[in-house]
This record gives C-alpha cells, structure tokens and sequence, in this order.
C-alpha cells in the first residue's frame, strides 16, 4: 500500500483572483463586497476572474467588513402557545398562504444570496428569545407574519432599529413598514357580486376580529352590503382554518337556515365550509352562492370550484423582500408601506 502524500489542495485567495484580472486585491475585495464605486467594465473583468480561478467568498470574513450576514428572519407570530401540531406544524404545512408568502420571498432572496431563518413567537418566553436572537446580529432584518391586535411584537421589533417589514396594516399605528391587499375593497367586491345576483338573505364567516384582515374584511363587506339595502346579515366569526370554517359554517345555518349567500373571509374556511352546506342540503350555487377570498389553492380544491377575491400574496411578498433589502441597503431611510389592489375571480360556486 502507498499512502497519498499529494500536498493538500490550497483554497483560491482573492490575491489569485487580482492576478488573473491584473487588477489590485482592494479592486477585487471591493466587487466582491458590492461596492457600487467600482467601474463596470473593471467589474466585469474581476466577476470573469472569479469564475475562472473558483473563488469562493469567505463569508464569515465577508461580513466582518459590510456587518452583514446575508440571512433574514421570517416571523410568525401568534397569539398564545397552542398543542405543536395546530399553529405551527399544521397551519405553516396546510394553509396555503404561508407557502405562497415565502415563494415570493425567495424569488427576491434567493438571487440576491439571503437565507431565510423561520421562527415562531408565541408567548412572552418565545419573544424573548427572538428579541435577543435579533439583537445579537444574527440576521441582517426580518418579515413579521400574522400579528394580532394585542401582539407587543412590532413595537419591540421598532424598538430593536433592525430593518422590517409588516405582512399586513397594523391594528394600531405604527412606524413599521408593511405590505397588503386592501382588504376593505376586497370584501367589498364580494358584496357586489353576490348583490348583483340578487341574493338577500346573506352571511358571512368572518375571519379572527382580533387581526386586522379579519376586520377590515369583515366591515368593508357590511358596509358595501348597506349601499345595497342589505343590513340584516348573519356573523359567525371563524379563524382562518379549515376546521374553523366549518364549525362557524354549522353555526351561520343555525342561526339562518335560509340564508342564499355566504361570504367566507379565508378559501381554506370554505374549504371547510363547503361539506357543511352540502350536508345541511343546500346546493351550491343553486340554493346558496359562496365567496371566498385569497384565491389559493383552496379554492380550485373547492367542489364546486371556489369563487374568491384574488389577493396577490405572491408578489406582495416579493415586494416585502425588496423593501426589507431597500432598508438594510439604506439604513434610516424612509421607506414607504405598499397597497396591492384585489380582483374578483369568478368560477362555479356563484
């Protein structure tokens, strides 16, 4: 047997990089950290370099000069601590719109080389941690997701001066930028269309009064409804599940077995819903027209396929990850929040 005793492979520096461009290593340290200052056509020239020697950055080295870690924090946040497989486990894996938000994060992310770091805040003790895990440097800023009302999270995460991005208004004001659908006139497009059909004894399976969609879609629904002469609709307050549409579906027929149209806050509460209609008997949409919203997967899954007022939670999503890099990249800076408007997308269950 012959032992190997080939000298061991030497990692490419940035000095072998400066040698192919025919540059200086300040030049090519300066591309590498992305520094706006350096020429285009020198910074072609160095990118080339990079390619063809193999040199991969030392990030932790890397971060010691821009003080960054290239990773963020993506936050939900919940009210109080429930069994691990409701609010976490089961609602970040089935709800569908958990998935889309971090779709359109990562087509902003990825090609910019952040890594995302999901967490979970939902008591005093979990909020603690995160405020810590934040203030010690470990992410560069952060998505908070699914704040309630009485939620101390923004204020704390302000507190912090770390770059972030709120997915949906605030109950309560605040400096913190968000992004949303404006959820008043989705709603309101709901209301039209199941008006203009002629239905009259309408309800609605709202979603949590505690959240700010929850609110603001249940009001902006109510309201268009009175510009329709409709002001007698039954309430039944869901939360934005599947078993809970269903339980607050069973409780809107008790309360009005002969009701002709039902708006549902969530397309994963109709999904629920929907069985409870079937078995009560009333055919959709002959007997009863529905409305979801979100326009998620949920609704396709629907029998029949769901009408619902479209939220692009995609590209929202992708313009938190651009607001939140517009901080980081300039820090103190005014950010403005951002408005997405929804659509009605009408299928077979009105």
């Amino acid at each position: 047997m012959t032992a190997d005793v080939s000298p061991p492979v030497r990692p490419t520096t940035l000095e072998d990089v400066a040698a192919v461009a025919g540059v200086s290593r300040a030049t090519v340290s300066r591309v590498i950290n992305g520094a706006t200052t350096v020429d285009p056509a020198l910074r072609r020239v160095v990118e080339e370099a990079v390619v063809t020697t193999g040199y991969v950055p030392n990030r932790a080295a890397r971060s010691l000069v821009t003080r960054r870690t290239d990773s963020i924090a993506v936050v939900v946040s919940e009210r109080e601590r429930r069994p691990v497989s409701e609010p976490f486990v089961g609602r970040m894996f089935s709800d569908p719109y958990f998935g889309r938000v971090i779709s359109g994060l990562l087509e902003v992310l990825r090609p910019a080389g952040i890594q995302m770091v999901l967490m979970l805040a939902d008591d005093e003790g979990s909020r603690n941690q995160l405020l810590s895990y934040l203030r010690q440097g470990h992410v560069d800023g952060m998505v908070l997701i699914s704040s309630h009302v009485e939620d101390p999270l923004p204020g704390l995460v302000h507190d912090t001066r770390l770059p972030a991005v709120l997915a949906g208004r605030p109950l309560r004001p605040s400096p913190l930028t968000y992004v949303e659908a404006d959820q008043r006139a989705g709603a309101q497009l709901a209301a039209d269309h199941l008006a203009s059909l002629g239905r009259r004894s309408v309800g609605t399976v709202a979603g949590p009064q505690d959240m700010s969609a929850g609110q603001a879609r249940l009001t902006g629904f109510l309201d268009a409804l009175r510009l329709h002469g409709i002001e007698d609709v039954a309430v039944a307050e869901g939360d934005f599940t599947h078993a809970g549409g269903a339980s607050a579906m069973r409780r809107l027929l008790g309360e009005r077995p002969g009701l002709d149209a039902v708006f549902i806050a969530s397309d994963l509460m109709a999904l629920g819903a929907l069985p409870v209609l079937l078995r009560a008997g009333k055919e959709v949409p002959a007997d009863v027209a529905v409305v979801g919203f979100d326009d998620s997967s949920a609704a396709t899954a629907c029998d029949p396929p769901l009408t619902t007022v479209r939220e692009p939670v995609e590209e929202m999503a992708a313009e938190m990850a651009r607001l939140l890099l517009q901080q980081i990249g300039k820090p103190g800076g005014p950010v403005p929040s951002a408005v997405f408007h929804p659509t009605l997308m009408k299928r077979a269950s009105t």
